[in-house]
């Protein structure tokens, strides 16, 4: 069979690439109309699957608020019989702040729990000092005087417990902070020696 289509009339010569049987045209008109009805269902598909990224996104984000504006602990330096310029630190569950307060002045430094390599307590009869030893400081270890002994003790195994949780990516969003305390105080609870 010859496939030329001869239209004598306009003089126009059209050659096919392939003549298609009905079998053939079917089939195609087939996938084309599935492919046109696939598409809302995908657009569907995508669209819930955006909004569920949204939901989880808000989500994270107000457990990171949350999570960032608690302050679990606060402990404050005292010094015989009294201290003008007392030093603060309060723990948070994804960063330490420490406040070095001054005559007219502060110092206010932050270290995220990532970055503390260590924690040594100095204890004397009656104070204690905490060193907070950070891997991105430029001194590199940060020192809080006169501590009562029990607070620095339970500094430290906040601080310790923190630590621990942030190594094994532990989501602590969900503790209110008494039980997060209560949790933190029991995961480090290694007798001390004074």
């Amino acid at each position: 069979m010859d496939n030329k289509i001869n239209n004598k009339k306009e003089g126009v010569v059209f050659m096919p690439e392939k003549l298609y049987t009905q079998s053939e045209v079917n089939s195609l008109l087939k996938k084309q109309t599935d492919n046109l009805t696939s598409g809302p269902k995908d657009r569907e598909a995508e669209a819930n699957n955006l909004d569920v990224k949204n939901r989880q996104n808000t989500k994270n984000i107000a457990n990171l608020v949350r999570k960032s504006n608690r302050i679990l602990v606060s402990v404050t330096s005292r010094a015989f019989p009294f201290d003008l310029f007392p030093n603060t630190i309060n723990i948070e569950e994804g960063r330490i702040t420490i406040i070095n307060r001054h005559f007219l002045s502060s110092e206010i430094h932050s270290v995220d729990i990532k970055d503390i390599s260590n924690i040594f307590i100095n204890n004397t009869i009656f104070f204690s000092q905490l060193v907070i030893i950070s891997k991105t400081f430029e001194e590199n270890e940060i020192k809080i005087k006169n501590l009562g002994n029990k607070e620095a003790v339970f500094a430290r195994r906040i601080i310790e417990g923190l630590r621990i949780f942030e190594n094994k990516q532990i989501d602590t969003s969900a503790y209110t902070k008494e039980e997060l305390v209560a949790k933190l105080a029991q995961l480090s609870t290694t007798a001390i020696v004074t």
